[in-house]
């Protein structure tokens, strides 16, 4: 296979000690994007945003001229890359709009993957009254039809997509709200993709779980991150699904607070690199 393009991240971060001690002890073909200079640890500036955003631009560029395969990025920090200008508020929508898709959930989304569940998000970095007032029927059967053809990408077969309805017991016929029946018309709208709900959250995730459905589609991202990371945090990865490549994060951030003391896990980071690998060519054009 071609090598996977990896980004370190944000230099004052983790990514670099945790990208060495993955590659150390897995013999995955790669080629490395980013620097580290002796950086002060756990600071945040311009330059090191800088630093970030220019990795990536150079791994794009190498996978754009058939270089490389898939990307696997280390964390950037929001607030660095925002005093370098980036208006973006992190890698999902950077990445989006590099490759020209607009909207979020009809070109694009943020997918999680785990042994344990695989959930997408309908919203993703909102605030939670913002998030639920977001919440609307089109783009509930956009993003149902979004996952229904990356996941058969991934796994060759369409999913069993359950939705989450958003009050608890699903509002209980109307008792705690009526955001379920905007999901409901959203489900009934994706009629081309095999989804159910809105199913109470409480209990749709241990469903998922135990194999009554593929995918979880999650309104908000406590929602869907909450229970990915309290069940198998090590081996969950953040897909950008829509792209034209394989992209493919840990599920964790810069940990400014242990960088440059040499004790970061590299467990996440492994698993990406791994999971990368796995799926690179099925993404290949």
């Amino acid at each position: 296979m071609k090598p996977l393009a990896i980004t370190l991240g944000d230099p004052a971060g983790i990514g670099a000690e945790v990208v060495d001690k993955a590659l150390r002890e897995i013999d995955v073909p790669a080629r490395l994007f980013g620097r580290v200079d002796d950086p002060k640890y756990g600071e945040i500036s311009a330059e090191n945003g800088r630093v970030a955003l220019q990795a990536i631009d150079d791994a794009l560029d190498a996978i754009a001229r058939g270089e490389c395969s898939a990307l696997v990025t280390a964390p950037i920090h929001k607030q660095a890359i925002a005093l370098a200008d980036c208006p973006f508020p992190g890698h999902t929508e950077l990445l989006a709009d590099r490759a020209g898709l607009k909207r979020y959930a009809h070109d694009y989304a943020m997918y999680f993957d785990s042994p344990s569940l695989r959930t997408v998000l309908l919203t993703v970095h909102e605030p939670l009254h913002r998030a639920i007032a977001m919440i609307n029927a089109e783009d509930i059967a956009a993003l149902a039809r979004l996952m229904s053809r990356e996941y058969a990408k991934l796994y060759g077969k369409t999913p069993r997509i359950g939705v989450a309805a958003v009050n608890p017991h699903a509002s209980d016929g109307g008792r705690f709200g009526d955001e379920e029946e905007t999901i409901a018309r959203g489900v009934a709208m994706a009629n081309d993709a095999n989804v159910s709900g809105p199913h109470p959250a409480d209990t749709l995730f241990l469903a998922a779980r135990e194999g009554k459905y593929d995918v979880v589609l999650a309104m908000y991202h406590d929602q869907a991150l909450i229970p990915v990371k309290t069940l198998d945090f090590a081996h969950s990865v953040n897909v950008t699904i829509g792209l034209p490549y394989l992209r493919v994060s840990v599920d964790h951030g810069t940990a400014f607070d242990i960088a440059g003391k040499g004790i970061a896990d590299a467990a996440p980071m492994r698993y990406a690199i791994e999971w990368a690998a796995r799926h690179a060519e099925k993404f290949t054009p």
